[in-house]
């Protein structure tokens, strides 16, 4: 028995979130959602959280979901704040994580009618989800209550399917707030389970695409974002043992073995103009979401002949190199597993895998040599940072630079590397952590640029933040990306409209917000004042770090050109 409201439009939905698996709700105060709210919070099977910023709300719900890898709850009132979600719902959609957006309406009849906080919600936003659905908090019979738990039910199996997504429940509310008497009720709600079959493919079509991939066909495998997945990551490890395979992996792929070509760009860059393309594929398997690297995509694009298969469930055909010959409707670790028990060695030795395993080593004695006689800049206190972090710590990556300094360097101390590369905007990256760091037992590390980290500063009051939020912000006058990419860097209105120096007073709002506050301005002082940040153990905590953002770019520049002899440049 639970005690719910006396409205059985929010009684069900309470009720079938928890049946679907929704264990964390993040609620928005409001008048028209209150009943909602309310079944919500007296549903103790569901963690409820309030943060009153619905953009902030939204972020925090991606966070939490892209780290439990489970449908999460985000409800707000009617009107505008509904359209605050937008950001986050956007980049759940290109993500395949489930949102479950829950909002507040008016009754249909006052829509357009000069009533207060009412707009056309249903539809709004019918771009970044799977499916809409307009559904009502009263109903007048067992009919109503059937069509609404059939509906209910749609939503969340529609949310949690092989292409996983947000999905939108927009419920009007006739009089949201008459007495919400607390009443007694079974949770009785009929729930719609869902048999998937094992996913796999039959041996001769197994057999087949091998033989696809057999030596001398050169191969490799590209990897963009996803969560840790242990099994792809031996397939995988063991596939890039073949003579005629290679394996590239972002950081963001989560993927960790020996043989594996991180890194990229720097890796791309250090290819001699006169071997590009004996380095070139026959094939590309991709898995995982949008690639960082413009780098990679370049190459592959003008690759002659490429044969590109594609993994994974996705909404659409994505031809991402213009080359896509197959795709392939299975999750990522059965297919590889399978792929690699299948492909058979090549009995004369194929030299393409040992190449990429050479250059990367020469890639690594450049980079090293770079970074060694390098100023103090973005650059050489990204590479001081990387061996400082504990190990277990996961790390969130801002949008702008933070992400792309990061692809440059690696480390198997990171439990996990996440972003938001769904549509790879700058703004809510500070909530997405906080909600990350809220579902993960351990340390999460957020680093951002100052742009960034002011766009979302709101977020800093939430107060899901604990102790294990750690955030690095790299102070170095505002949009460094803009300093650096061939648009906009020699631009006469650079500094005035792109990189604009953010006004960040940093010691004052660690003050304001509970934080302990640190900071650096060269190398010497990073390693010291990094420990001390590392071990604060009573309050979240932000290390600003201070460089020039010219500088900064014109280093990065010349890092990238470091390698006069080839022509593969971001």
């Amino acid at each position: 028995m639970a005690a719910v409201v006396d409205k059985d439009g929010c009684n069900i939905l309470a009720g079938l979130l928890v049946r679907h698996g929704v264990k964390t709700a993040i609620l928005s105060p409001g008048s028209r959602n209150a009943p909602i709210v309310v079944s919500l919070a007296r549903n103790k099977e569901i963690e409820t959280r309030v943060v009153v910023d619905e953009r902030s709300a939204a972020f925090i719900a991606l966070g939490i979901a892209e780290i439990t890898g489970q449908p999460v709850a985000v409800v707000c009132t009617s009107g505008t704040a509904l359209l605050n979600y937008a950001p986050a719902v956007a980049e759940a959609y290109y993500k395949h994580l489930p949102l479950i957006v829950i909002s507040a309406d008016r009754p249909a009849e006052w829509i357009d009618q000069d009533d207060s906080q009412t707009l056309r919600q249903p539809g709004a936003l019918t771009n970044f989800v799977k499916k809409t659905y307009a559904l009502k908090a009263e109903c007048a019979g067992e009919t109503e209550v059937w069509w609404l738990n059939r509906e209910i039910n749609d939503a969340l199996i529609t949310a949690c399917g092989d292409c996983r997504g947000p999905v939108h429940i927009n419920m009007s509310v006739d009089e949201p707030l008459t007495p919400m008497t607390a009443v007694l009720r079974h949770n009785d709600e009929r729930f719609i389970a869902v048999t998937r079959p094992r996913e796999d493919a039959s041996l001769g079509e197994i057999r087949w695409l091998a033989s696809q991939l057999g030596a001398p066909r050169k191969v490799m495998v590209v990897a963009g974002f996803m969560p840790p997945d242990e099994g792809l990551n031996r397939a995988l490890a063991k596939l890039a043992k073949m003579p005629n395979f290679v394996v590239l992996a972002e950081n963001l792929s989560n993927l960790r073995f020996p043989d594996l070509v991180s890194c990229i760009d720097s890796v791309l860059c250090a290819i001699p103009e006169t071997d590009i393309d004996k380095f070139r594929p026959d094939v590309v398997i991709t898995c995982g979401g949008a690639l960082v690297s413009r780098l990679v995509k370049r190459f592959l694009r003008q690759s002659p002949g490429l044969r590109h298969w594609h993994i994974g469930h996705n909404e659409h055909t994505v031809d991402c190199f213009q080359s896509l010959e197959r795709r392939i409707l299975m999750k990522p670790g059965a297919f590889f597993s399978q792929l690699s028990s299948a492909v058979q060695a090549h009995k004369s030795f194929d030299v393409y895998g040992a190449m990429w395993k050479r250059l990367r080593q020469n890639s690594a004695s450049s980079h090293d040599e770079f970074i060694s006689s390098a100023p103090w800049c973005d650059l050489t206190a990204f590479a001081r940072i990387y061996p400082l972090i504990p190990k277990g710590w996961n790390l969130q990556l801002s949008n702008g630079t933070s992400i792309r300094y990061s692809q440059l360097f690696s480390s198997a101390k990171i439990a996990r590397y996440d972003c938001n590369r769904g549509v790879s905007g700058i703004d809510g990256s500070t909530s997405t952590a906080i909600g990350a760091s809220f579902a993960y037992q351990g340390v999460t590390l957020l680093i951002t640029g100052d742009m960034s980290a002011q766009y979302d500063v709101g977020a800093l009051a939430s107060n899901l933040i604990s102790p294990n939020f750690k955030m690095v912000v790299f102070c170095n006058g505002g949009g460094a990306i803009f300093r650096f990419i061939g648009s906009t860097s020699s631009l006469p209105e650079l500094n005035e409209y792109f990189a604009c120096g953010a006004n960040l007073p940093l010691d004052k709002l660690c003050e304001g917000y509970g934080f302990s506050f640190f900071e650096a301005s060269e190398s010497d002082d990073l390693e010291s004042v990094f420990s001390d940040f590392a071990s604060e153990k009573s309050h979240p905590a932000l290390l600003a770090i201070h460089t020039d953002g010219l500088l900064s770019a014109e280093v990065l520049k010349q890092y990238f050109n470091r390698n006069k002899s080839t022509k593969l440049r971001p």
